[in-house]
């Protein structure tokens, strides 16, 4: 059994034939899907596709890039399924300084991620992060402002000698597509210095297809070459592997 812990199935990219694309997933052994938010409208379909498949889950909240002109009517109405039953998490939520370079956009980033990283430990939920080229700012904040529920550190993009200080944190480290990557060697070495136990696996689909399929739409039934790789860096049984981590993802998420 694997669990998909990060995909964005509400994308229109996948949103239109998504009884095949589970299909195909459950083919390969995916009977999870954490379905993940960037903003109103895709924390709600989340929900809805919830709703509509057993076995999908959901993650509402606002990406760091679609924080700018969410109004409170916006964030009342999404955080008011924070208590659905197939709910199982805020996010994705962080900071993205690659498309945002202003101070003052950054800024309004900080004071958003840390209001739902406080929404989601009133709430009792893990968070799913999202963190690109603002490592620094985003441990910091998380230091600060730590997530008592947990959460994942999505396509997890730091070194290896900041491990600690994320796993420590009580976060999981999200390896996808990435790892599989011929020049990803900062990724493998954080995968080969991670404890199984902190290992979650994700697509990000229909982004971030790995290895041989760079360029593809990428698809949850791909999640099996990201294992394919943990199994060769940690020279473990397959088996091993895939009964641990899946049992991380359901620890994680309550589920």
């Amino acid at each position: 059994m694997i669990f998909d812990t990060h995909c964005h199935l509400n994308d229109e990219a996948l949103k239109s034939r998504i009884d095949t694309v589970i299909e195909d997933a459950k083919k390969v052994g995916v009977n999870k899907f954490l379905v993940i938010g960037w903003d109103k409208e895709s924390s709600i379909a989340a929900v809805k596709l919830a709703e509509q498949h057993p076995e999908i889950y959901a993650a509402i909240g606002f990406h760091p890039s679609n924080v700018f002109d969410v109004t409170e009517k916006d964030f009342e109405e999404v955080m008011s399924y924070v208590d659905h039953p197939k709910v199982l998490a805020i996010g994705e939520i962080g900071l993205d300084y690659y498309w945002n370079k202003e101070i003052k956009d950054r800024k309004i980033q900080k004071e958003f991620f840390i209001r739902q990283i406080n929404f989601a430990n009133e709430h009792h939920k893990p968070i799913s992060i999202h963190n690109r080229d603002a490592f620094a700012d985003c441990l910091e904040i998380l230091s600060q402002h730590r997530p008592l529920w947990g959460g994942v550190m999505h396509c997890y993009s730091g070194s290896v000698e900041s491990l600690p200080a994320v796993l420590n944190l009580g976060l999981m480290i999200g390896l996808g597509g990435t790892l599989t990557f011929t020049n990803a060697k900062k990724v493998k070495e954080v995968c080969e210095n991670t404890p199984l136990e902190m290992i979650v696996v994700e697509t990000d689909s229909p982004y971030l297809s790995p290895h041989p399929l760079r360029g593809t739409i990428n698809e949850p039934k791909n999640i099996v070459l990201v294992i394919d790789e943990i199994v060769r860096i940690k020279k473990l049984s397959k088996k091993h592997i895939l009964e641990k981590i899946y049992e991380n993802s359901c620890e994680m998420f309550h589920v």
